[in-house]
């Protein structure tokens, strides 16, 4: 059966990865529980590479800052949109600092139709 994604590319300053890694600690578990399959963040650690479009380069990272890639699986597209509805309604996402420790602006964000598990 193949899966739906939400991806995510954001630029985060080094300083508030911790703040961010707490954050989303929080927001995965209210997705898990409310049906998502997989929550995954991840900080750079290897984007000096030679080919294609680094990362860095693509979101125009700034001095001090690294990038975080993350997704989130779900069973289909009408799944996503069942359990991002619930999330929405949740207290604990309402709850959430209304500043974020990154730069909302320069995240990327779109949702993937899955073409190949291995």
């Amino acid at each position: 059966m193949a899966h739906y994604a939400d991806g995510f590319v954001l630029p985060v300053p080094k300083k508030n990865i911790n703040a961010y890694r707490r954050m989303a600690q929080k927001a995965g578990k209210v997705w898990r529980e409310h049906g998502a399959l997989e929550f995954r963040e991840c900080v750079g650690d290897d984007l000096n590479v030679k080919m294609g479009l680094p990362f860095p380069r693509g979101i125009k990272l700034k001095p001090g800052e690294s990038v975080v890639f993350s997704w989130i699986v779900y069973k289909s597209r009408d799944h996503r949109d069942r359990v991002n509805a619930k999330v929405m309604k949740d207290r604990r996402i309402a709850q959430m600092p209304k500043t974020m420790p990154f730069d909302v602006k320069r995240m990327m964000y779109g949702g993937f139709k899955t073409i190949v598990e291995a």
